[in-house]
């Protein structure tokens, strides 16, 4: 349910109002779809008037005539501590930072992004593993870590 043009059909509209679309998911059920949408504002914290902003701008949308049709429920909320990483554009933004992502053959790790070579790469450097390229489309639930859940290392 999810498709391209979905996204970026909220992310234009986001951005109209100086936002950026941090994270979209849609579930619930195809009579009811629960909307759940994250938003940035860059570089100060979304506050709760950034919120209800967004939320009555995506409901004049969606209720004249979007694509979920009249029976949907809306949530708008900041992306919190620790952020959602899912698009390209987010992999650039966050180089030098660190991520906790599901990759493939190695479950959930920590890594430090290091370079976003392509539209469909990354290079992630896992915690006491080299650094290795990644397709995008391969990494699944990545967020921004804190930096305290990282183990110090003995001096």
């Amino acid at each position: 349910m999810l498709s391209d043009s979905l996204v970026e059909a909220f992310r234009t509209r986001l951005e109209t109002l100086g936002f950026d679309l941090a994270d979209l998911r849609i579930g619930g059920t195809p009579n009811r779809p629960l909307v759940q949408v994250r938003i940035d504002c860059p570089p100060r914290a979304v506050t709760v008037d950034d919120c209800a902003t967004a939320s009555r701008a995506l409901e004049a949308w969606l209720d004249g005539g979007g694509p979920l049709g009249n029976r949907y429920v809306l949530e708008v909320s900041s992306p919190g501590i620790e952020r959602p990483v899912r698009w390209h554009r987010h992999w650039v933004r966050f180089v030098g930072r660190d991520v906790n992502v599901r990759l493939p053959g190695m479950g959930r790790v920590n890594a430090r992004i290091v370079a976003v070579p392509t539209t469909e790469t990354v290079v992630l450097e896992p915690e006491g593993k080299p650094a290795l390229e990644y397709r995008l489309a391969d990494l699944k639930e990545a967020r921004l870590t804190t930096e305290d859940q990282w183990p110090t290392q003995p001096t």
